[in-house]
Parts: structure tokens; C-alpha cells; sequence
């Protein structure tokens, strides 16, 4: 490039679409202190290309740790993935007009009918926290207050608004994911007539295997452990919470007297 050697560039039917700073795998996570060098690089210009535009994609990887950066996201930050894209994931994004954090801040004002204050207020900040370009969020509400009935609201919003490509519901037993379940389908959205599962499709996971087909996942986390682990699950760790299951009494020991 213009500013010094990149380790590797990315094209796309011919066409340069980003930049790898490659570092040994003794660094870990020290690769993010060269994420200003690899930035630089996707904003120059190529020796042998005449690009004169900036290059989208940024990675920076040791072969382990391997992070990326979309230019394309209102505010662009490195995040962690677990692998990189393939080419036809990458077409894929350079072919939608907003990346899917820019996607978010379409949002539209939420339609107050038919939910309660808390439910109001919950999906809200939710999709402000968003907005502001926070990826991790937690909604605390109390027993009763419609929490699958306010999470199913917001899965709704951002499917149809700001279109990921899926969601992963997490519950921690099989009879929380069998409601949630339920829930999905008889949720009937305020600006559609159809039922929820009558626009999207929503799988609950039952074995290991995990179709490719679906927007929604239902998963319990034990399951989503196994899955990701690649080791069987015993179905009854599924009946019980992990909570309750970390909480259980040990037996007592035995006491002994001395004679």
C-alpha cells in the first residue's frame, strides 16, 4: 500500500475489499494494539490497484484470535470472531446498503399498544442502548411483568427492521424453552395481522443437529453447550436449572466420635 506493506489484502471478483494484519500466535490479544496500523492500510491506496475508495474489511489475527472491523458501521470498532467470513459472506455484506449495526439505528418509534409500562420501557432503552453502538445489554424484570412477552416484542423489531441474519434465545430448562416456544406462536405483531411464525421461522433445538433454516433458535444454555463443545448431552440436565443445580446441598459428611 501507499503506507507500508499490508500482510495480506481481500478481493471479491477482482475487486480489493479489505486488509489482514497477520501476527504470531504468541501475541493474543495484544493484536488489537495494531488495529490502528491495519486501519491504515484499508485507507490507502493500493501499489498495483488504482483504489480510490477505502477498504471496508479489517481483520487483524493470529490464526487463534482473529478480530474484525466493518468501516461501514456508524461508529467502527473491532469485535471478536470466531473464524473468518467466507466470500460469500463477504459479497453478502458488501451488497447491503447499511452494515447491520448501521441497520439499528433504523429502528422506529415502538408502537405503545397492546404493552405495559415496563414492557414500554424495557424494549425502549433496549434498542437505545443499541443505537449507541452497545452490543451487550441486560433487561431486568420482576416476575410476572411479561419478560418472553417483551424479548419475542424486540426480536420482532429488529428482524423485520434491522434483519440479522438470526437470534439465539437462550433459556436454562427444557420446560422454559417449551413456553417460549408457545409464545413465539401465538405472538401476533401490532402492525401485522400473521402470527409471529407465520412470517419467521423458529426452531427449538432438540439435538445436536441445528438446521440452517431458521431466524429464531430456542436453546437451552446446556444444550448450546454441548453443541458448541461437541460432547453428547444427558436430555434430564435439560429438567433442571443450572442455578439450582449449582445450589443443591452437598450431603453432610459423616461424624465420627472418638471412643
Amino acid at each position: 500500500t501507499s503506507t507500508g506493506p499490508v500482510d495480506y489484502a481481500l478481493f471479491v471478483d477482482n475487486e480489493p475489499v479489505g486488509v489482514i494484519e497477520a501476527k504470531p500466535e504468541e501475541w493474543g490479544d495484544k493484536i488489537t494494539t495494531v488495529e490502528e496500523q491495519s486501519s491504515r492500510y484499508a485507507n490507502s491506496t493500493l501499489k498495483y490497484i488504482n483504489n480510490d475508495y477505502p477498504l471496508r474489511f479489517v481483520f487483524e489475527s493470529t490464526g487463534v484470535i482473529t478480530r474484525f472491523t466493518d468501516f461501514k458501521d456508524p461508529k467502527p470498532k473491532s469485535r471478536r470472531i470466531f473464524s473468518f467470513y467466507q466470500p460469500e459472506t463477504i459479497l453478502k455484506l458488501l451488497q447491503e446498503k447499511k452494515s447491520f449495526r448501521g441497520r439499528l439505528h433504523d429502528l422506529p418509534e415502538l408502537d405503545h399498544t397492546g404493552l405495559r409500562d415496563c414492557q414500554i420501557t424495557a424494549v425502549t432503552n433496549l434498542e437505545a442502548s443499541f443505537k449507541l453502538d452497545k452490543p451487550r445489554a441486560l433487561v431486568q424484570m420482576a416476575t410476572g411483568s411479561g419478560k418472553t412477552f417483551t424479548a419475542i416484542t424486540s426480536s420482532y423489531r429488529l428482524l423485520k427492521h434491522a434483519k440479522p441474519k438470526r437470534i439465539l434465545f437462550l433459556v436454562d430448562t427444557k420446560n422454559l424453552g417449551e413456553q417460549a416456544e408457545q409464545e413465539f406462536m401465538t405472538y401476533i405483531p401490532q402492525d401485522d395481522h400473521r402470527k409471529f411464525t407465520e412470517l419467521y421461522t423458529v426452531s427449538r433445538l432438540r439435538s445436536s443437529y441445528v438446521p440452517t433454516d431458521a431466524e429464531v433458535y430456542i436453546s437451552t444454555i446446556q444444550r448450546m453447550y454441548s453443541i458448541l463443545k461437541d460432547e453428547p448431552l444427558d436430555e434430564s440436565e435439560e429438567e433442571e436449572s443450572l442455578a439450582e443445580q449449582m445450589t443443591q446441598p452437598k450431603e453432610p459428611l459423616p461424624v465420627v466420635y472418638n471412643k
